[in-house]
């Protein structure tokens, strides 16, 4: 197949056709193909991230009209996390079209979960970009909508996110100080801060030291505008 023929395929998986190719052609490139010089796909993960969480926001918000705020809070981190990205980017089958270096490609960084969730956003904006939120739209209400209720698909604990949040910036691993208890013994409240060196405490209160602390974190997370990938 040409080139265009081998896009074509990866167009139809997407269900958008491009006008403009060079948008798709950039969305799958990584920085390692022109040593960061040529057009590469992080701006448009920037732009994709957004797109993503706002459509996903709109979706559980109308699927869960009584659910609370912390509840579509944590639905949302689940499905717009990293693994989630990466998964829905192997079920567009994007591997083989992304662009590396030659280090990249000998290493299989074209199937690593990072890389793969970065195209997945790249490709979302490049839609949007091309044809208008309501395309880049109706591709994310495709590929994420029926995720949102798989059995068996568990979220990761916000303790554990920020943990790895602040250990991918080089930060000590997080702290969670008690605060203060409030209420009888047989139903006691706890208010515990998530520390993290260099950022202000998060706080938040819960009938047990380990759901206080989760709830920081998550908290923490939140406030930093920290997505459910780690970014």
């Amino acid at each position: 197949m040409t080139k265009k023929n081998e896009l074509a395929t990866l167009e139809s998986r997407l269900g958008h056709v491009f006008r403009d190719r060079a948008l798709l052609e950039q969305a799958l490139t990584h920085v390692s193909l022109h040593s960061g010089q040529g057009a590469h796909y992080q701006r448009l993960e920037f732009l994709g991230d957004r797109v993503l969480g706002l459509v996903v926001a709109e979706m559980l918000h109308e699927a869960f009209p009584d659910a609370a705020e912390g509840d579509l809070s944590r639905r949302l981190a689940h499905l717009v996390r990293r693994e989630t990205c990466a998964e829905v980017a192997s079920e567009w089958g994007v591997a083989p079209f992304i662009r590396l270096g030659s280090g990249e490609k000998r290493s299989g960084l074209r199937n690593k979960d990072p890389i793969l969730a970065d195209v997945c956003e790249s490709l979302i904006a490049a839609v949007h970009l091309d044809a208008g939120f309501d395309t880049a739209r109706s591709l994310v209400l495709r590929s994420f909508g029926p995720k949102m209720s798989e059995p068996g698909r568990e979220e990761r604990d916000p303790k554990s996110r920020l943990q790895e949040w602040a250990l991918a910036r080089a930060l000590p691993v997080p702290t969670y100080e008690e605060k203060a208890r409030s209420g009888p013994d047989h139903a006691p409240i706890f208010r515990i801060a998530a520390l993290v060196r260099g950022y202000e405490p998060s706080e938040a209160e819960g009938p047990s030291k380990r759901i206080a602390e989760r709830m920081a974190a998550e908290a923490f997370l939140a406030r930093e505008g920290v997505t459910g990938h780690g970014t």
